[in-house]
């Protein structure tokens, strides 16, 4: 595109350098030094007396843009534009660079292709990088010393380190510094601040370059305890120790004691529950046994338990009848008595006599 771009321009540049045309102007003011940081804008202006056909602009001697008279503005990328402002002195132009990178660091040109007639500045693009302390608070005891660091990463230029406590800067001897370049082409810093603190402070890393309007800063609280405040904090540490402690195990034994309980309700609850069953399987199996006996005995009759066979009569209780004499095979019966009675048999009736000591007799009674 450079290539192109100067290829355009050289007819122009060309033109307006031919003596004995009658051109005859010059550069008023010419641009100056800018310092930005990196992804800002930068503005060179450049004015040029009345009559003027060309201006150039260049950076670190390559053209980036082109202004001409008749025509306005050749504009070439979208990182250098231009505005431009006339007035009866003369005409300005101002170069604005974009997004501008440290590349872009350099010599800025206006030229009028005018012999001896060019003015030039210098652009300085600045990164601002980050700077940190590790430790944000620090305590301290009683005649300790302690060493602060504070590191500055990524920067161009190498960043000036400085340090202050309560808002007062620091002396240079106690703390130092280390500069150190990364492959990027960017800085680092070391900065170690030696301190035997009296008294509890306030202290400031700052870290500073041109480009920035104030310089960027990390802080840290360094807190002096007394050794006997210190012994009254370990004291009270404990006590406070002791007490939560305390508190959480009498909550942790209460709640192991609520969960016993609760086990052994529960325990006992289905052990109930479980003997109540077993009380219904019997109840059921006793009315179920209950109701065949009822069966069998409207089935099969009662029994009389006060019964006693005939048999099992103790005869030796019974008085003994003295044996009657022995009867004739022979009788005689007379004629008359031979004869066949209509009458009807009678069953001999049951003697009534009652033995002595007489036994109970069971009778079976079928219903």
């Amino acid at each position: 595109m450079e290539r192109f771009q100067k290829f355009i321009l050289l007819p122009l540049i060309l033109t307006a350098s031919l003596p004995g045309l009658g051109f005859c102007y010059s550069i008023i003011n010419g641009p100056t030094n800018a310092t930005v940081l990196a992804g800002s804008e930068a503005r060179f202006n450049c004015t040029v007396s009345v009559g003027w056909v060309i201006l150039i602009w260049l950076s670190n001697g390559n053209p980036v843009l082109t202004v001409i008279s008749s025509q306005g503005a050749v504009e070439t990328s979208d990182r250098f534009t231009s505005q431009n402002y006339t007035s009866s002195n003369g005409f300005t132009s101002e170069l604005i660079i974009h997004n501008t990178r440290l590349s872009d660091s350099g010599k800025i040109e206006c030229s009028t292709q005018q012999p001896s007639e060019s003015s030039f500045a210098f652009l300085s693009v600045q990164v601002n990088g980050s700077l940190f302390i590790k430790n944000s608070t620090l305590t301290v005891k009683e005649n300790k010393t302690i060493e602060i660091v504070c590191e500055a990463l990524g920067w161009a230029p190498a960043p000036d380190i400085t340090w202050m406590t309560n808002d007062s800067f620091i002396d240079k001897s106690r703390y130092v510094t280390q500069h150190s370049q990364g492959s990027n082409g960017l800085h680092n810093a070391l900065s170690i601040l030696t301190l035997t603190p009296t008294d509890t402070e306030i202290l400031t890393c700052l870290a500073d370059i041109e480009a920035l309007l104030n310089p960027q800063n990390a802080t840290v609280a360094v807190i002096f305890v007394n050794s006997t405040i210190a012994n009254d904090y370990s004291k009270d540490s404990r006590s406070t120790w002791v007490i939560v402690l305390a508190v959480v195990l009498s909550l942790v034994g209460i709640i192991l004691l609520i969960i016993i309980v609760a086990v052994v309700v529960r325990c006992c609850c289905l052990k109930k529950k479980g003997s109540t069953y077993q009380n219904e399987i019997r109840k059921v199996s006793a009315e179920k046994k209950k109701d065949g006996d009822l069966e069998n005995r409207q089935r099969h009759g009662s029994e009389n338990q006060g019964y006693i066979p005939e048999e099992l009569w103790n005869t030796e209780q019974i008085p003994r009848i003295d044996s009657l004499p022995p009867m004739s095979s022979k009788f005689t019966v007379p004629a008359a008595d031979l004869h066949t009675s209509s009458v009807p048999k009678v069953r001999p009736q049951r003697r009534t006599d009652y033995l002595i000591n007489p036994k109970k007799i069971r009778n079976v009674t079928l219903v």
